[in-house]
């Protein structure tokens, strides 16, 4: 019996379809937990120092690669301390290990790529590296005493070597892994939660002079990792603006050209960085403290949000923004002269930072539209640009007023002596 025309074009494409699975990587199946993931080599490329540990590995996929004997010392002394503050140590790492391997399946698919280690390699790892970071929180926080000899908090180098370690999205490990480590193993003495020990930890990683963070802001909220925990202290308590329309935005002018139209620089306190606002010829800034890691952390939170399914590009837009508004070194002059910018590094480094950013990330929200709307509107008024200019020129000097104010007196006596010869 013949067959038909349809049952034979449905029998040659699921033979092609057959001969295609070959080319699949099998091993690339990305889970709904999915949440630490390999930086995107369009971002890496940019600054491969940003997105690799220095002294630290953290999880998996740097594990034997980075890390030297000494600090892999390190971590092993702190495991070592913190189950010998438990009444049977042996029994508190077995316990330790148990509760790990319940949920390493769970671990194991948090990683968007292959994890290469045995299920047993993997739940030692995780112990090892997670049990590190909470006793350096606490140690940190002086939760529990700090060894005189540790040289995490001896030598400066380490700390400094920590802080950017930490803050790598390949180098994480799930936060739920350093939950229920944290949680069996914490004292009844211990008055912080983790997610405090950890913000207590990274400080004023973004300003110099943040408020405050509302522990409240994270109940109920699921935090995957440090990355992530960074990124909802600068969201949760951002004020949430028009974000309804994100089409057809465009890029404000510098901050030097802004100040030529009229516009002024004032820094303003907010609970995050990213409340950047505009009133009446005022672009008001939370202040924005640069460092050494301050690139670092940046990056590793955009390539979080390009990777991480329908993860709203805030900290993104926020990068856009900032570098559109510095182009030059005038430019970020005009904005650390308000302390807007708190810079600690130099005035050309900390530039070529914010032109580089956020190259090659993607954006089909940005956050700022409404702003950047407003900021065109006063700017092609030509009064506000006058205005500016007058000022600066003629108003910018003490001889220059001296002068003006001597001008209005002489033409006023002027126009008196008109006007009395009038009458007269």
């Amino acid at each position: 019996m013949r067959k038909s025309r349809e049952e034979h074009v449905e029998i040659d494409v699921q033979d092609l379809m057959s001969s295609y699975e070959t080319l699949a990587f099998d091993d690339f199946i990305m889970s709904s937990k999915c949440c630490i993931f390999k930086t995107p080599i369009i971002l890496y490329r940019h600054n491969r120092q940003a997105y690799v540990p220095d002294a630290f590995s953290i999880g998996p996929w740097h594990y034997g690669r980075t890390h030297s004997k000494g600090t892999q010392n390190l971590k092993l002394k702190y495991l070592e301390g913190l189950i010998h503050r438990s009444p049977n140590p042996p029994t508190q790492l077995v316990e330790l290990e148990e509760a790990i391997r319940e949920i390493q399946l769970q671990a194991r698919e948090c990683y968007g790529g292959p994890v290469e280690f045995s299920d047993e390699e993997f739940v030692k790892i995780l112990v090892l590296d997670g049990c590190f970071i909470i006793e350096l929180f606490r140690k940190d926080a002086d939760e529990i005493e700090r060894d005189e000899d540790d040289p995490i908090f001896t030598m400066s180098c380490m700390l400094q070597f920590l802080y950017h370690d930490l803050i790598l999205l390949e180098n994480q490990v799930p936060w739920m892994v350093l939950e229920i480590l944290f949680n069996l193993t914490r004292s009844a003495n211990e008055t912080m939660s983790l997610a405090q020990l950890a913000i207590e930890f990274f400080g004023n990683m973004f300003s110099s002079d943040a408020p405050p963070m509302d522990q409240n802001l994270f109940f109920g909220k699921e935090i995957k990792h440090i990355i992530d925990l960074l990124r909802m202290t600068l969201v949760l308590p951002s004020e949430k603006g028009d974000e309804t329309d994100y089409s057809g935005w465009q890029p404000i002018p510098s901050a030097s050209k802004l100040k030529e139209a009229g516009v002024s620089f004032k820094k303003v306190e907010s609970k995050s960085i990213l409340d950047i606002k505009f009133n009446n010829g005022v672009l008001e800034i939370p202040s924005l403290l640069i460092q050494e890691t301050t690139e670092t952390v940046f990056r590793n939170l955009i390539s979080f949000e390009q990777c991480y399914p329908n993860c709203t590009p805030r900290l993104t837009s926020y990068a856009i923004l900032l570098d559109n508004l510095i182009d030059t070194t005038d430019d970020m002059e005009v904005l650390c002269k308000k302390d807007v910018i708190d810079n600690w590094l130099n005035l050309d480094d900390a530039t070529k930072f914010f032109n580089k950013l956020y190259f090659d990330a993607y954006v089909k929200e940005f956050h700022y539209h409404e702003l950047c709307n407003q900021v065109h509107g006063y700017c092609s008024q030509w009064w506000h640009r006058w205005h500016a200019f007058y000022m600066h020129n003629y108003f910018g000097k003490p001889w220059a007023i001296v002068s003006q104010v001597f001008a209005i007196i002489i033409l006023t006596l002027t126009a008196l002596q008109a006007v009395y010869s009038i009458i007269k």
